[in-house]
């Protein structure tokens, strides 16, 4: 009777176990983990409210999640935007400063614009990748604010350029410290956001470059105005100080503001339970945390096919439009004799469709699971040309609703990529450098400065670069959606397995019993 009883305790032990396994896993991956509220309330069906139709709302949610992600968006996703605000205005006000002066002050011509360009993409690229293998090692809270106000300094500095030569080497300087901050901020807002949540943030995040355009002009505006002149100084000099001055203090909150990751977080604003629900939520969508780097990642990497799918796919995102220091639409405005205030002003109407079309897109985005491209019609317009003035005018300002399709991509890569974090880090930091690598000399040939304000070569290879965007796009689609198939069933069998294992030692166990009771 001893081992019958031992046999029994067993095969309930065996039963428990089978069923908190049974409860573990029963949530699919990428669900939301349950609420604390008791049995009786969640099986009360809950009306949901009318702001749910714009941001992520799940009823299951419990309270201390809701405030978690609060406190996210307040810290992480506010100084990540800041951050990009700040690159995106020292970004858009070259161009800002190229038609308020700088050119004529400087004695700059069209090519040396194609030059401060190519300089600043060239430190970028150089940057890219270096950087995402050093964010593996070094706190993202300190290694990103030191590179900006490095980057901060350098802004400084522009505003005491003489030559066209000087403003080409310190862009070149720009562009390697600003190179850490876009694959970085988006390897961050993967650590911390499930991809019910991923899309919005990744999109608000990119929309405050479009407010950095539309601050850019209006800042360029009041200064060329209120300060050209002062001190002895022009008004683009004057331009680039105030950039400076504005990005300080954003760089000095850095240190304190980001959280690092998961798994090391030291914020003051999260507690050590904050710190616990975070890695539970990124276990529960299989997002790995960091492990050793080592030599194997390479052979992790460059054996699949994400990085190189979707390196191609950003590579065409990347190119399929002017370059940041070319703004068709102010040289158009400038070559037809229109004031320096309103070429500042203007443009920055572009900017507002792209923040309205980045955040609609990305509410879309996460409401539907997908990750839509958008764009072409526009530069098909202005590749014409001959059309109504007021046609031309509504595709130069439509033209950068396609520009959402950046960090939906990099969302997209984000989950595709959510089993291996070195992996998602360095296919990020490719992804850009890649990018930025065509960038480099690839606008010289589609874009070239003298051909302003038509730019007719560069506006078909936009038309037919969106063609090939969206096809691309249905490639990487299926590939994913290949993968996960194949994923899918490999865990159906393992799980086979798993049960006849299970039935086997059962059935020994049992045999044993009987055995034991009959001798």
């Amino acid at each position: 009777m001893k081992y019958q009883d031992s046999t029994s305790k067993l095969s309930r032990k065996m039963s428990k176990d089978k069923v908190n396994y049974g409860s573990t896993n029963s949530v699919a991956v990428g669900s939301e983990p349950l609420s604390d509220s008791n049995s009786t309330d969640s099986n009360v069906p809950k009306k949901a409210p009318w702001w749910s139709y714009i941001w992520d709302y799940d009823p299951t949610r419990s309270r201390t999640e809701v405030k978690f992600i609060r406190k996210l968006d307040f810290s992480l996703l506010t100084i990540l935007s800041l951050g990009y605000f700040i690159k995106n205005l020292d970004q858009t006000n070259i161009s800002n400063a190229y038609v308020s002066g700088m050119k004529e002050d400087l004695n700059m011509n069209a090519n040396q614009l194609n030059l401060i360009d190519v300089a600043w993409t060239t430190g970028y690229v150089v940057g890219q990748l270096p950087s995402q293998l050093i964010l593996t090692k070094v706190r993202p809270s300190i290694w990103i604010p030191s590179c900006e106000l490095v980057w901060t300094i350098l802004t400084f500095c522009l505003a005491s350029a003489t030559t066209a030569n000087h403003v080409i080497a310190i862009r070149f300087f720009v562009g390697l410290v600003e190179s850490i901050f876009y694959p970085a901020a988006h390897f961050l807002i993967g650590s911390w956001y499930k991809p019910s949540e991923l899309g919005k943030r990744a999109c608000i995040f990119h929309a405050s470059s479009a407010a950095a355009g539309m601050f850019s002009g209006y800042l360029q505006a009041a200064v060329y105005t209120g300060l050209n002149g002062t001190l002895g100084k022009a008004g683009w000099q004057w331009l680039f100080v105030m950039d400076g001055v504005i990005s300080t203090p954003i760089c000095l909150a850095g240190f304190f503001l980001i959280p690092d990751l998961p798994e090391n977080t030291r914020a003051f604003y999260l507690t050590e339970d904050d710190g616990k629900l975070a890695r539970k939520r990124m276990d529960d969508i299989g997002r790995a945390p960091r492990k050793k780097l080592g030599w194997s990642i390479l052979k992790r990497v460059f054996s699949r096919w994400h990085v190189w799918a979707l390196t191609v796919l950003y590579i065409i995102f990347i190119n399929n439009s002017p370059s940041s220091s070319i703004s068709p639409l102010a040289l158009w405005m400038k070559a037809t004799g229109w004031p320096v205030t309103k070429i500042n002003i203007i443009p920055t109407g572009q900017s507002a469709v792209q923040l309205v079309t980045t955040v609609g897109f990305a509410i879309l985005s996460d409401y539907l699971r997908n990750r839509p491209s958008f764009g072409f019609i526009s530069s098909l317009f202005i590749a014409i040309w001959t059309v109504p003035t007021g046609l031309l005018w509504f595709s130069y300002f439509i033209s950068r609703a396609a520009v959402p399709f950046g960090p939906l991509a990099m969302s997209w890569a984000n989950e595709i990529c959510s089993s291996d974090a070195e992996e998602r880090a360095l296919v990020l930091g490719i992804m850009n450098a890649s990018g930025y690598a065509f960038n480099a000399w690839l606008p010289l040939l589609t874009y070239p400065a003298t051909q302003a304000p038509r730019f007719k070569k560069g506006f078909i290879f936009s038309t037919v670069a969106f063609v090939v965007q969206g096809a691309w796009t249905g490639v990487v689609w299926w590939l994913w959606r290949w993968e996960g198939g194949k994923v899918r069933k490999e865990g159906e069998v393992e799980e086979e397995e798993r049960e006849g294992e299970g039935e086997g030692e059962g059935k020994e166990e049992r045999e044993e019993g009987s055995l034991s009771v009959e001798y």
